[in-house]
């Protein structure tokens, strides 16, 4: 199967690294803003942070692709802030990161399939 690594498809991939790793956090279960942060810092070991600024504007932007939407219920609202919004994937988002999520693995595939300069492979 043929892949063009760099045109979106209408699951919109490839998705940026703030997208991918937003969707990932959503991937099981709601969160709020700085619970997203947590979680993408958990599962890179740290190795890829958001800053604030990033993670907003990211979370708008999906919200208009329709990739997330803001919950409606809370799990238990009196042991949270009120102020928080959660966020959760839409099925247009569960599409979105299994279709970037085999691109990224085409592409491992095929960077796996490749050598380096002088014989070592990958």
């Amino acid at each position: 199967m043929d892949i063009d690594m760099n045109t979106p498809t209408e699951n919109h991939t490839p998705l940026t690294p703030a997208a991918l790793h937003i969707l990932l956090a959503l991937a099981d279960g709601e969160r709020h803003g700085y619970g997203i942060m947590q979680e993408i810092a958990q599962f890179t070991g740290g190795t890829f942070t958001l800053g604030p600024g990033t993670l907003y504007r990211s979370i708008k932007q999906m919200l208009e692709q329709g990739l997330i939407a803001e919950a409606e219920t809370r799990a238990d609202p009196a042991l949270d802030d009120e102020r928080r919004r959660y966020y959760k994937l839409t099925g247009k988002g569960e599409r979105a990161l299994d279709a970037e999520l085999a691109r990224l693995d085409a592409l491992v595939r095929v960077g796996r399939a490749r050598t380096l300069k002088g014989g070592a492979s990958l």
